[in-house]
């Protein structure tokens, strides 16, 4: 049962643990899309632009959203470069669940709520992403994928 006693989680857990899971996710997708040749602003949050720092934008929400704007991806880009650019996010999510756990298998982390919660947002984040929908005008990274590997163009993606 939650009590008042868990309230220093519940705020340990939105405000710092899934800020943390949103910048590694969006870093997953411009990581692969600079490794293509694109260039893309990270926003971290919603609401105004509280500061940027080259291309990250902390919104005033920061602990609420994340998403990348895809200023330019390379025009030569195949549709797997495109592929592993949407679905760079939930790679990183995925690389640091497995590198955690073995981590603490091998005995050199010690499990705490901070790696609980960070395993547990990280795979919210890789479910919520890849799950093939429309979020108003914009696909998640699965419907993105879906629809790049039915070779449907789409309104946001900045290549077709």
């Amino acid at each position: 049962m939650f009590g008042f006693n868990d309230m220093w989680k519940f705020f340990f857990s939105f405000f710092l643990v899934m800020p943390l899971v949103t910048i590694l996710h969006q870093m997953g997708h411009m990581f692969f899309a600079r490794l293509f040749g694109g260039e893309v602003n990270m926003h971290i949050g919603s609401g105004k632009v509280l500061t940027k720092i080259g291309h990250l934008h902390i919104r005033r929400l920061y602990f609420y959203d994340g998403w990348c704007e895809y200023i330019a991806l390379a025009k030569k880009g195949s549709r797997w470069q495109l592929i592993l650019v949407y679905l760079g996010g939930s790679i990183f999510n995925l690389t640091s669940i497995l590198l955690l756990n073995g981590l603490i298998l091998m005995r050199e982390l010690d499990p705490g709520i901070f790696l609980y919660q960070f395993v547990y947002f990280s795979f919210y984040f890789i479910f919520f992403s890849l799950f093939p929908i429309w979020h108003g005008e914009n696909p998640s990274d699965g419907m993105a994928v879906w629809n790049l590997i039915r070779k449907k163009p789409f309104k946001n993606n900045p290549t077709m």
